[in-house]
């Protein structure tokens, strides 16, 4: 199983980022994936789900209306539209597959939002 995490980088603030997370070595389309953050010196936490079928989706409080997370189950690759990107929203990015017990996880990617 891998999931590769990629698209991460140094973006000033207002600016955007777009996450890919190619998967292999499972059945993409039966899992939910989504994006995880953690910020230094902090928790790792939610930021975006997107359930299997597609058509449903979660997010943070913090960033509604400014990502956006999509699946391509034809490429086994997720992604997060990451707009008007904030100093706050500086962490190293995960991706996550999530069905009943099972969980894999990427490596992460670094997103830096600094002036």
């Amino acid at each position: 199983v891998q999931l590769v995490e990629s698209g991460g980088g140094l973006v000033q603030p207002g600016g955007s980022l777009r996450l890919s997370c190619a998967a292999s070595g499972f059945t993409f389309s039966s899992y939910a994936m989504s994006w995880f953050r953690q910020a230094p010196g902090k928790g790792r936490a939610l930021v975006a789900r997107i359930f299997s079928d597609g058509g449903s989706t979660n997010y943070a409080d913090s960033v509604k209306g400014r990502f956006t997370i999509s699946r391509d189950n034809a490429k086994n690759t997720v992604y997060l539209q990451m707009n008007s990107l904030e100093p706050e929203d500086t962490a190293v990015y995960y991706c996550n597959a999530h069905r009943a017990l099972t969980n894999y996880w990427g490596q992460g990617t670094q997103v830096t939002v600094s002036s």
